[in-house]
C-alpha cells in the first residue's frame, strides 16, 4: 500500500474490537496451554473475525483489521507466557491459590517489556534482514485477499461444534475425554493412550505434519522405549501388599524420571538457538540502535510507514516496568543483595531472549518459536545463580527462579508475536507506532483477564501434580516441568542421568537438523518439537499426529486453501472457551460432575465416531476449492 494513502487505522471501533478479541483469545489459549502444553497463533482467525464483524457494520478497512489482529494476537501470546510458568508457583506450594495482583503485574509488565524490547529491532529484523516471518506474511495475504469475503461463518460453525463436543464429553460425560491402557509384560510395560479432543486434532493440523511427527516421535521415545526400559530395570512398586497397575507405574516413571530427558533436550535446544543466532542477533541489535541514532530528533522526516514508537518513550516505559517487577522480586526473595543482581539477570535475559524469539519468529513463525526451551534455560540458570547467592536451604529460592522465568517467558512470547504482526503491518502499509501501541493495549487487556481465568480453572479442574487436582485436572505440562527443575536444583535431587541423556539426544537431533538443512530437505528436525513430545503425556500426542496427517494430505491436494486453518482455529476456540464456561457451574456447585448424566462416562466409541466425523469435516473443508472463495 502507498504510504501516502490515509485510511482510518487506530479507530475507536478497532481498539474496542481488538481488546475484546485479545481477552477472548487469551482465555482460550490459556485453557489450551494448560490442557495440551501447546498454544497456536491467533493472528489469522483474529483477522478473519475482524473482517467479518466490521463488514457487518459496513465499515472497516485493511489497516483497521490489521490493528485488531495485532491486539488480539498479543493476548493469545501472553497466555502462553503465563500458563507455561505461573502455575508452577502453586505446584511449589508457594501459592495456595492464584492472587490477582501479582499475576497481573508479572504478566502485564513482563509482556510490556516484550513489546518494548523489540521496538529498536523492527528495522533490523523486518526491513533490513528481510526474514521470512511465515505467519506474518500469511496474515497479510488473508487481510489483502479477504476484503470482499467471509470466513467468519466458518469459524463460528467450528466453534459451535468444538463447544458442543466439549459439553458432551466434559459436561454431560457421554464419553471419556481420553483413553489409556497399559499392560505388564514380563516385568516391563506396554502402553497406549489417546485423547478424544477436536482441539488437539486442530493443533496438529495447524502446526503441520513435520512438527506433529516430531512430537509423536518424542512421545514414542519416552513411552515406548524409555519407560519400558526403566520399568524392566527396577522392582515393581507395591502398595498395601498389592503391585500397582501398569498404568500407575508408567505415570510414576514418566513423572519422576523419563520426562527429564525432555528437559535435557529442551535445554540443549535453547542454548543451541542462542549460539546459532549470535551473529545475526547482535548485528541486528547494532543495526537497530544505529538506525535510531541516525533518526533521533528527525522523526517528522520519516514516512508514516517507518515511524516507530519514540525511543525516549520506550526507555521511560522500560524503567516504569522494571520498578514493579523489582518490588515483586524483592517481596519473593526478601534480600536486597540478591534482588539487585537477579533483577539485572532478569532484565538482560529478557532482552536477549526477546531478541532471540523475534528472530526465530522470522525464521519458523511464532507458533514454532522455542519459548519453552528459552524459559527452561532461564529457570535452570536462575536457580543455579540463586543457589550460589542464597544457598540451597532458602525456601523462597525455587519460587524466585520461577518469577524470573515468568517475566522472561511473557516477554519472549510477546516479542515473537510482536515481530510477526509488525511484518504483517509492513506488508499492508500500516503505521508501526500504532501497531506497537495496540500490542501494549492487547497485552495489558489480556493480563487483566488471565488472572481470573486461572483462578476459575484451578477451582474447577485443578492442575496435575497439585492438591487441587480433580479427575479432570489440567495437565499443565510446562508448569510442572518448571516447578520440578527449580525445586530439584535447590534440593540437589535433579535426575542428572536423564537430563544428560536428554542433552545427548538433543545434540543428536540438532546434528541431524543441520544435515537436513544443508541438504535443503523439506523435512526438518527442530529439537524443541522432539523435546516437547518427550515430556508431554502420550495421549495428547496421538490426535496431534492425526491432525498433522490431515494437514499433509490436504497440502497435497490443495496447498493454498485457508479454510482448514480457520475451521481448526474455530474448533480450538470453541472447545477452549466452553471448557472455561463449564468451570463456572463446577465452581458454584463445588463438584466436577454437576452436569453429568451418568456417574461414569459411557464407552469411548461414540467419542471416537464423532471425532472421526470432525476429522472428515476438516479434510473436506480444507480440500474444497469452492470454500476457498468464501474467504
Amino acid at each position: 500500500m502507498d504510504e501516502k494513502v490515509r485510511l482510518p487505522e487506530l479507530t475507536l471501533r478497532a481498539i474496542l474490537l481488538g481488546v475484546v478479541l485479545s481477552v477472548v483469545l487469551a482465555g482460550a489459549n490459556a485453557y489450551l496451554g494448560l490442557f495440551a502444553g501447546m498454544t497456536v497463533s491467533a493472528s489469522i482467525p483474529a483477522a478473519v473475525v475482524s473482517m467479518g464483524l466490521l463488514r457487518l457494520l459496513r465499515k472497516g478497512n485493511i489497516l483497521e483489521n490489521n490493528i485488531v489482529q495485532t491486539a488480539a494476537s498479543a493476548g493469545e501470546s501472553l497466555a502462553a507466557g503465563v500458563v507455561f510458568t505461573m502455575p508452577a508457583l502453586l505446584l511449589l506450594d508457594y501459592w495456595k491459590s492464584f492472587s490477582f495482583v501479582p499475576v497481573v503485574l508479572i504478566a502485564g509488565f513482563g509482556g510490556l517489556l516484550g513489546v518494548l524490547f523489540t521496538v529498536p529491532l523492527r528495522r533490523a529484523f523486518i526491513v533490513e534482514a528481510k526474514l521470512k516471518f511465515p505467519e506474518g506474511i500469511a496474515t497479510a495475504e488473508v487481510l489483502k485477499s479477504g476484503q470482499q469475503g467471509g470466513g467468519l461463518i466458518q469459524i463460528a460453525k467450528a466453534a459451535i461444534a468444538g463447544g458442543l463436543f466439549k459439553i458432551a464429553s466434559g459436561g454431560l460425560r457421554l464419553w471419556p475425554g481420553s483413553i489409556e491402557y497399559a499392560w505388564r509384560l514380563k516385568g516391563t510395560i506396554a502402553y497406549f493412550g489417546s485423547n478424544l479432543s477436536p482441539a488437539l486434532l486442530s493443533v496438529g493440523y495447524i502446526v503441520g505434519l513435520n512438527i506433529a511427527v516430531l512430537i509423536f516421535i518424542g512421545g514414542l521415545i519416552n513411552w515406548l522405549v524409555a519407560i519400558p526400559i526403566c520399568a524392566s530395570t527396577q522392582d515393581w512398586p507395591v502398595v498395601e501388599g498389592e503391585p500397582v497397575s501398569a498404568l500407575v507405574f508408567a505415570g510414576q516413571l514418566w513423572s519422576a524420571k523419563t520426562r527429564y530427558i525432555g528437559v535435557g533436550a529442551m535445554l540443549a535446544g535453547g542454548l543451541w538457538t542462542i549460539f546459532k543466532l549470535r551473529g545475526p542477533l547482535f548485528a541486528g541489535i547494532r543495526a537497530g540502535i544505529s538506525a535510531y541514532r541516525k533518526t533521533d530528533g528527525e522523526t517528522v522526516k520519516l514516512s508514516r510507514t517507518e515511524r516507530d514508537m519514540p525511543m525516549k518513550w520506550v526507555l521511560i516505559l522500560i524503567a516504569v516496568s522494571i520498578v514493579p517487577l523489582f518490588m515483586i522480586y524483592q517481596y519473593f526473595v526478601k534480600d536486597i543483595s540478591v534482588t539487585i543482581p537477579m533483577a539485572l539477570v532478569m532484565l538482560i535475559t529478557g532482552f536477549v531472549f526477546s531478541a532471540v524469539a523475534g528472530y526465530m519468529a522470522g525464521l519458523v513463525g511464532s507458533s514454532n518459536n522455542p519459548v519453552s526451551g528459552i524459559t527452561i534455560a532461564t529457570v535452570l540458570v536462575s536457580a543455579l545463580l540463586l543457589v550460589f547467592l542464597m544457598g540451597s536451604e532458602n525456601p523462597n529460592g525455587p519460587a524466585a527462579a520461577i518469577i524470573i522465568g515468568s517475566v522472561v517467558c511473557c516477554a519472549a512470547a510477546i516479542a515473537g508475536d510482536n515481530m510477526q504482526d509488525l511484518k504483517t503491518g509492513y506488508i499492508v502499509g500500516a503505521t508501526p507506532w500504532k501497531q506497537q501501541l495496540m500490542q501494549i493495549v492487547g497485552t495489558l487487556s489480556a493480563a487483566l483477564v488471565l488472572a481470573p481465568v486461572l483462578i476459575l480453572l484451578q477451582k474447577a479442574y485443578g492442575f496435575a501434580g497439585h492438591e487441587s487436582a480433580t479427575e479432570n485436572a489440567l495437565a499443565a505440562p510446562q508448569a510442572n516441568l518448571m516447578a520440578s527443575v527449580a525445586r530439584e536444583i535447590f534440593s540437589g535431587q535433579l535426575p542428572r542421568k536423564f537430563v544428560l541423556l536428554g542433552i545427548v539426544l538433543g545434540i543428536a537431533v540438532i546434528v541431524l537438523d543441520e544435515y537436513l538443512q544443508r541438504r535443503d530437505s523439506d523435512f526438518r528436525t527442530p529439537v524443541l518439537a522432539v523435546a516437547i513430545g518427550i515430556y508431554l503425556p502420550f495421549e495428547l500426542e496421538v490426535p496431534i499426529f492425526i491432525g498433522g496427517l490431515i494437514s499433509w494430505l490436504t497440502a497435497r491436494k490443495n496447498s493454498h486453501n485457508r479454510n482448514g486453518l480457520l475451521l481448526g482455529c474455530g474448533l480450538i476456540t470453541g472447545e477452549a472457551l466452553t471448557g472455561i464456561l463449564l468451570a463456572v457451574p463446577i465452581v458454584i456447585a463445588g463438584r466436577t460432575d454437576v452436569m453429568a448424566i451418568f456417574e461414569e462416562p459411557l464407552s469411548p466409541l461414540l467419542g471416537f465416531i464423532l471425532l472421526a466425523a470432525i476429522a472428515i469435516w476438516l479434510w473436506r473443508t480444507a480440500t474444497s476449492f469452492k470454500a476457498e472463495r468464501d474467504l
